[in-house]
């Protein structure tokens, strides 16, 4: 017997199966970039061409490492990992930011990619590096069959109201709580 909420997928439309959707991952939990990064590897899988832009991020990681040279998969760093917090940015911060947004406006639009991952974008708005609109309005650019996904904390409620598939993870425990630092090949 089907789960009870599952009827809607027993005949999908033919509309809903080639389009795009709009997901973001959210929440103090760990995981959203995995998260993000494990839809990439399963698109590349499938052919599909992906573009991953990752805001915030600067130093080196294991996902952009591995990605390396990969024919379907192209990932950048658009921030320089050094954290401002809340506020008024750095002004190098504020242009590497808007930089960031001219890539992944233009990946996003290019009709080159089936898979877009913004990676941190919800915490370069959250951090005044980027605003609100401009994260609407990249959403609104996505072309109807490309799916997009928005990582990171913060997520603003607007972006939320317009996502098709929204998850927040939730931190239960975690071991940093207990001064275990961020680990190579776990944590980035």
């Amino acid at each position: 017997m089907p789960h009870p909420h599952s009827n809607h997928l027993l005949s999908p439309k033919a509309d809903d199966v080639g389009r795009g959707y709009v997901h973001v991952c959210t929440g103090e939990g760990k995981g959203k970039t995995t998260a993000a990064f494990g839809l990439a590897l399963r698109a590349a899988g499938h052919g599909k061409r992906v573009y991953v832009g990752q805001f915030m991020k600067g130093r080196p990681s294991g996902e952009i490492a591995a990605l390396r040279g990969h024919p379907l998969i192209v990932a950048e760093q658009l921030g320089d990992g050094a954290w401002q917090g809340r506020g008024r940015p750095a002004t190098a911060a504020a242009a590497r930011a808007a930089d960031g947004l001219v890539r992944v406006t233009a990946a996003l639009t290019s009709a080159k990619n089936d898979l877009v991952v913004l990676d941190e974008l919800d915490v370069a708005v959250w951090s005044g590096l980027l605003s609100e609109r401009q994260c609407l309005d990249l959403i609104a650019a996505r072309p109807p069959q490309v799916e997009l996904v928005i990582t990171g904390r913060y997520a603003p409620a607007a972006v939320i109201e317009r996502a098709d598939l929204v998850t927040e993870m939730r931190e239960v425990r975690h071991y940093y709580r207990r001064g275990v630092p961020a680990r190579p090949g776990i944590e980035f």
